[in-house]
């Protein structure tokens, strides 16, 4: 009975060997008899340079970002834009409701006129020769102060209506009509979307290999395309909780991009030793990826490889390659293993 349960082991054994073996070979058989075969191309790997990449992402936000706030305290009475509209320099953008600084004006209106009144008095006195010429120059002095105050009360008064100091696109609302604004606090925030930007940061290993002025390759992937953009700045101070240190990254203006967009940065850091493989060479199966070799008898195998980064026109060689072998492609007739490459 033992015999038997180690027969049927065994059996199982070298099918399962036999069904590995033709996983990991292509489609076809081997000829017993080596078939000859002629290739357009053969190619001996070596070492190469190539760039190191560092890939970070980040966020597209605008280098030039305003906060519009009050400069004087009241309800919002007129609120004239929302979210996404453009808007020009000197624009309304909301009114502020000014019943302090109407009051603030009347009162100084009232002070300039008693102060003017004043002023005529004691002129004539000191014509007369009741008073001192310092005591009519006390007076005078009241009255331009009190002239003055009007003049800024006005001026504040202008303030009721928020104009924009830049052209933008309004991207952030914070209160609404009806709202109490004070002076200081935000209300609207608007970006200048000619002047872009990626916010990305950058681990402490590899800050050091990164300056300004470097050509960096960025990726929108909602847009999938790839632009070059230059470092713009290298803020020398890292964030203490990741340690990591801002970079700012400056886009070409691309009409389809708009700042809060998701973004991948590619820094060149260094170089390396690499194998790379012209994508013709390349055999893709369910996934897979695999290379004919030719060894030193002209013969030539299946071989199974693992794929890294694309650059150009070429794909790295992680593993399944080593320096000195020779990959053939565009055999005829088609490759197989086993067969014999012509010189």
């Amino acid at each position: 009975m033992k015999s038997m349960i180690y027969v049927k082991q065994l059996t199982v054994t070298i099918i399962l060997a036999v069904l590995l073996n033709a996983c990991t070979e292509e489609k076809g058989t081997i000829s017993n008899e080596p078939m000859n075969v002629r290739v357009s191309h053969q190619l001996e790997m070596v070492w190469q340079d190539v760039a190191v990449h560092y890939m970070t992402s980040g966020t597209v936000t605008s280098d030039h970002r305003v906060s519009i706030s009050a400069r004087l305290p009241g309800y919002i009475r007129d609120m004239k834009v929302r979210e996404g509209d453009h808007v020009e320099v000197g624009q309304v953008l909301l009114r502020i409701d000014p019943v302090n600084a109407k009051q603030a004006l009347i009162q100084t209106k009232a002070d300039l006129s008693n102060a003017k009144a004043e002023m005529i008095r004691y002129a004539s006195l000191l014509k007369a020769g009741a008073i001192t010429p310092q005591q009519a120059d006390k007076v005078k002095l009241r009255y331009q102060v009190a002239r003055s105050q009007v003049k800024q009360a006005k001026h504040q008064l202008s303030y009721a209506n928020v104009v924009s100091p830049v052209k933008g696109v309004i991207v952030e609302k914070r209160m609404a009509q009806g709202d109490l604004a004070a002076m200081g606090m935000p209300i609207l925030s608007i970006e200048d979307p000619s002047n872009l930007l990626v916010k990305t940061y950058v681990s402490e290993q590899f800050v050091g290999r990164i300056h300004e002025s470097d050509t960096v390759d960025v990726k929108i992937p909602s847009l999938k395309q790839q632009f070059q953009g230059t470092v713009r700045q290298v803020v020398q101070a890292a964030d203490p909780v990741s340690h990591q240190f801002l970079v700012k990254i400056a886009l070409p203006t691309v009409v389809d991009i708009h700042p809060g967009m998701y973004a991948e940065a590619g820094f060149d850091t260094g170089m390396r030793k690499a194998l790379l493989l012209p994508n013709e060479a390349i055999i893709s199966r369910a996934g897979l990826h695999a290379v004919y070799v030719m060894d030193e008898m002209s013969m030539t195998h299946y071989r199974q490889i693992r794929l890294g980064q694309k650059r150009s026109n070429m794909i790295e060689v992680l593993a399944g390659l080593y320096v000195g072998d020779r990959v053939v492609w565009g055999g005829k007739p088609a490759l197989l293993s086993g067969m014999k490459v012509q010189p």
